[in-house]
């Protein structure tokens, strides 16, 4: 099976689950009480809408989880395909805090540890400081922290917590790459242009 195949079956499952994920929520939504539609008929937004809304908006909770554990999964399969010593969700203990006990690293290759992220629209404070102390844990374990990030963020709040986790990345001497430099990286690193096989099976699947 060629990597493109591997990609294609793994897309073809996530995508069914996705479906059966978001019809069993639809049905279930619409035995909901919709009492608080009177806010939004307040608000100048019709019943209808409102509904409308509600639904799309459980869809995209499961949509933007699916995406993103769908192109982790893919990214894996792409150092699998190169490196035959790629290792999985390798958990190392928290030994600069009490929470969370572990952490867990993507994708490990070697010494190299991939953290992978489909994107990151975060404006959390906190998930600077929890990164922080993740990256910390990665360089003290002995391993080297390579963050990888698709999509950059559009709002400037977010891309200010990018800009410090880079930061963060690169004085633990280790790697940050996002979008198109993501895309290159992957490519350059393990001989797979994941970005065109995602174009390709997207075009197929229209």
């Amino acid at each position: 099976m060629t990597i493109k195949d591997k990609i294609l079956e793994l897309a073809n499952t996530y995508s069914e689950n996705l479906k059966n994920k978001m019809d069993v929520r639809v049905a279930e939504m619409e035995q909901d009480n919709n009492s608080h539609y009177l806010i939004y008929r307040v608000l100048g937004v019709t019943s209808k809408e409102g509904k409308m809304i509600d639904v799309y908006q459980n869809k995209g909770r499961f949509l933007y989880k699916y995406a993103g554990s769908f192109l982790e999964e893919a990214t894996i399969l792409c150092f699998e395909e190169k490196f035959e010593d790629t290792q999985r969700k390798v958990k190392i203990p928290n030994k600069l805090g009490s929470r969370p006990k572990t952490f867990e690293i993507d994708c490990l290759v070697d010494n190299e540890a991939y953290e992978i992220k489909w994107r990151d629209a975060t404006t959390d404070g906190d998930h600077i400081t929890k990164e922080h102390t993740r990256v910390k844990n990665v360089k003290n374990a002995g391993y080297k922290p390579i963050r990888i990030m698709f999509y950059y963020p559009n709002r400037s709040q977010a891309m200010k917590i990018q800009d410090t986790l880079k930061t963060l990345y690169l004085g633990l001497e280790g790697e940050y790459y996002f979008g198109d430099g993501a895309w290159d990286f992957i490519k350059k690193e393990t001989g797979v242009d994941l970005l065109q096989i995602l174009e390709d099976i997207a075009k197929e699947k229209e």
